[in-house]
């Protein structure tokens, strides 16, 4: 550990850094003609965004190389995000961005926060990928702008616009698996400045797959009906954007059929949720000259589940409401000010229903203020220092320092130097609820409020070579806890504890990647990251469990010169790491093991047909459940997962362009 930051210093300062910012702006082909001479050009489906923030933009081209059915299927090809199953019963998942769990992780949607408290376990599954135009992944400390919550990073989610191009486009989908999946997006433009859209999503999984012979599901059972309205209206100076939306979900899983004599009842599990939400943008533009505006944004939302565990019930009723109001202006071109206000709102009643009820309901409600400042000097520097202080109904107030810094000392490289703080309130229960389906005893302490400080360093080098141009990208991320809600498995086998950090807790991450046209329309992506994360249990520094120390990735993409066909193949090597303790002999560490998944598609005029499969390898954690032959004993533990719960998969598509409605 003594000699990381010197390797660190001397990778960043010898490795070239692709910073893959194009100049084409369609999400796929882009063609000149000039007299007699064509020019046609493909972008690559991943661009990097120009700011100080270390951000790159996930585009349709890109979503387009894997089924991509919802947004936890969408970081297929990406080299920085890994989205991991939780557990081996209830199907949730978790996203992990620079080593951590993705509660540390601000999801965004259209820059509102979303999807926090009892949507985190399944709010990966509520987004569908045919819905998305895009998602920007930005590591480290992010703006001040969007609260106080982001840690690792920000996700935000970008959906098909209103005032897109008019039409009506459905997709569908089936896998091996036994899932389905219907979606339709319709926009209609009712005059020149009113436009409204359509967004509807439906899904059915009823495979009743057991492919490790252990008696329970693979995976759960999911019926899923997701719809959301959308409108827009544009004026010479002010816009309008606003919608409704609704998910309605029922998870079914657990025993398939009794696996230990003498006991008459299947270990079940159901989970039903309502969710409903709505948000507006109201946007005035002062001076178009000075880029000077007043916003007003702000959403609600309504989270309720009802969840069955065995004998454990578990009911949470979540209510959500978040405003800001926000100006912003350029005093020169060099000189950007950005100032607001916000307020947040959060209400949570839950249940739990283990030998007798506990009810228990909280509130929290968190007004602030934040000042951003940004500098520019031509395309060299940029200079971006944010400050906000929010007052906590519940931990008082606290002050959100950040800080960028972006270098160009000449065209093709590019240093970015980020640092900052960011908290977390934690709603141990609501965001961790598939724990209850573990035989343990769940043990929540009286938590403090989650901060840690995040710094990061990276660098970018166009390399010319062979005619065409290489981009390599190298980066360094280390965050170090002072306050954290720490889920031990390891001090009391017979407990899953979550209590407050007594100890040091931190993480390190590098990685390296690089991309390269090698022909026309073929593009390869190489990339490895290294994880080192660690936690005090019981006194004692330790790796954290279930995650990898590392990852390798290759992607290939291959389009034809007329766009026709493309097919797409990417190889992950996912590294071993550590195991928790457990009642009954288990293993301490589980190995290294490979991912391939592969997409053909056929290009059409109207519509498109396409055709793939994922963990072609065939590679399954065999054991997913710890005793699982009897589910109601203190030592059956369904939330050790590391790796993959089901084998290969084949999947079939079709997305259809209807057209002007």
């Amino acid at each position: 550990m003594r000699l990381l930051p010197i390797g660190i210093l001397l990778m960043l300062c010898t490795t070239v850094f692709g910073q893959t910012v194009d100049s084409i702006t369609t999400d796929s082909i882009k063609t000149m003609s000039l007299n007699d001479v064509t020019i046609t050009a493909r972008r690559s489906g991943t661009h990097r965004i120009k700011g100080a923030e270390n951000a790159a933009v996930i585009g349709r081209e890109e979503l387009f190389r894997a089924a991509c059915c919802n947004l936890g299927e969408s970081f297929t090809t990406n080299p920085s995000v890994d989205v991991n199953y939780s557990d081996a019963a209830t199907g949730a998942k978790q996203i992990r961005l620079l080593g951590l769990s993705g509660t540390y992780v601000q999801m965004l949607t259209e820059n509102l926060p979303n999807f926090r408290g009892a949507a985190a376990p399944y709010a990966l599954d509520y987004v569908p990928g045919p819905w998305m135009k895009s998602i920007q992944v930005s590591k480290g400390a992010s703006s001040v702008r969007n609260g106080y919550e982001s840690i690792t990073g920000q996700i935000d989610v970008e959906y098909l616009k209103p005032d897109d191009d008019q039409g009506l486009t459905v997709n569908l989908y089936g896998n091996t698996l036994g899932r389905l999946e219907a979606n339709a997006d319709a926009n209609v433009h009712l005059d020149g400045r009113l436009s409204t859209e359509l967004l509807l999503h439906y899904q059915d999984d009823y495979g009743h797959h057991d492919q490790n012979d252990d008696g329970f599901l693979d995976q759960p059972n999911v019926r899923q009906w997701n719809l959301q309205n959308r409108w827009k209206w544009r004026g010479d100076r002010y816009l309008f954007h606003g919608g409704i939306s609704m998910v309605k979900e029922q998870r079914d899983g657990g025993q398939t059929h009794h696996t230990a004599p003498g006991v008459h009842h299947l270990y079940t599990i159901g989970i039903e949720t309502d969710r409903y939400e709505g948000y507006m943008k109201h946007a005035l533009v002062l001076s178009p000259e000075h880029g000077t505006n007043v916003a007003l944004m702000g959403n609600v939302s309504l989270h309720k589940t009802d969840a069955c565990y065995g004998l454990k019930q578990y009911g949470v009723d979540e209510k959500n409401a978040y405003a800001q109001l926000m100006f912003e202006t350029n005093f020169t071109p060099q000189h950007n000010l950005s100032v607001g206000l916000s307020l947040n709102h959060d209400y949570l009643k839950e249940e739990v229903f283990v030998n007798g009820a506990t009810p228990a309901s909280t509130q929290e409600t968190t007004p602030g203020a934040y000042a951003q400042y940004t500098y520019t000097l031509d395309t060299r520097l940029t200079l971006m220092a944010g400050l906000r202080a929010d007052h906590s109904s519940h931990y008082g107030t606290f002050v959100t320092p950040r800080f960028h810094l972006k270098f160009t000392p000449v065209e093709a490289l590019t240093f970015r130097l980020s640092a900052g703080k960011g908290y977390r309130t934690v709603h141990a229960l609501a965001e961790n609820n598939y724990l209850l389906a573990s035989g343990r005893a769940l043990v929540i302490d009286d938590l403090e409020q989650e901060s840690a400080w995040n710094y990061g360093v990276s660098s970018s080098l166009y390399v010319p070579l062979f005619g065409k141009t290489l981009k390599l990208n190298a980066e360094y991320y280390h965050t170090r806890f002072s306050h954290q809600a720490v889920i031990d498995y390891d001090t009391d086998p017979t407990q899953i504890h979550i209590a407050n950090l007594d100890g040091r807790s931190y993480s390190n991450t590098v990685q390296v990647d690089a991309t390269y046209p090698v022909v026309s329309g073929l593009e390869l992506t190489a990339a490895w990251r290294w994880n080192d994360v660690k936690t005090t249990y019981g006194g004692v520094l330790m790796e954290k469990p279930l995650t990898s120390r590392y990852k390798g990735l290759v992607t290939a993409s291959y389009k034809t010169p007329l766009g026709l066909w493309q097919a797409d193949v990417t190889l992950q090597l996912n590294g071993g790491g550590r195991l928790p303790s457990t009642q009954i002999p288990w293993d301490t560490h589980f190995s290294a093991y490979e991912q391939l998944s592969a997409q053909v598609t056929r290009w059409f005029r109207h519509f498109s047909v396409y055709i793939g499969g994922e963990n072609l390898t065939g590679f399954h954690q065999q054991q997913t459940i710890v005793n699982a032959a009897d589910p109601w004993s203190p030592a059956f533990d369904p939330t050790m997962v590391w790796g993959p719960v089901h084998g290969a998969m084949a999947y079939a598509g079709v997305r259809i362009n209807i057209g002007r409605l």
